[in-house]
């Protein structure tokens, strides 16, 4: 029987987040567009809380998109992005819950990079720190050393997010 542990209740899930919009807000001031890109399902049920935060506290125009993938087994030619917009010249956001190995960070940063972005940063709420490929997080909620046996579970229920440890 797996126990869990609750890491982040739901106030401090939206004080991280709140605090990863501000960061991102000194960082952009003084651009004219940013566009949040959250990798499905959870990282873009993310990207939502985050875009929302941040069109309240900003004048910035924001565009929100999903990068669909299949985390399981990705495909680079299978990802798609929701709605298809165009990137070239723009900040792009990448958001995803957890940053675990970094393959579908990584997978999505490359689809980005060929739509000729101008700059590309990446927040998490969760880093995990077991990387298996040479991606970072900009922004990240929580930093945590887990095993690798452990589980990390965000739970997006009931307009709470809250985090747990497996």
């Amino acid at each position: 029987m797996t126990t869990k542990t609750l890491i982040l209740n739901s106030k401090q899930t939206t004080q991280k987040i709140n605090r990863i919009v501000y960061q991102i807000i000194e960082q952009y001031y003084d651009e004219s567009q940013i566009i949040f890109v959250g990798i499905s399902k959870r990282g873009y049920l993310l990207a939502k809380k985050i875009h929302r935060a941040f069109i309240s506290n900003s004048d910035i125009k924001a565009n929100l998109i999903e990068a669909k993938i299949n985390k399981e087994n990705p495909s680079f030619e299978e990802i798609k992005f929701v709605p298809e917009i165009d990137m070239k010249n723009k900040i792009v956001i990448l958001i995803d819950d957890v940053l675990n190995s970094g393959r579908t960070l990584m997978f999505v940063a490359g689809k980005l990079i060929i739509k000729e972005i101008l700059k590309m940063n990446t927040v998490v709420l969760v880093d995990r720190r077991h990387r298996k490929f040479p991606i970072k997080a900009d922004w990240a909620g929580l930093t945590l050393s887990t095993t690798l046996q452990e589980h990390i579970s965000v739970d997006f229920s009931n307009n709470n997010i809250t985090v747990s440890l497996e």
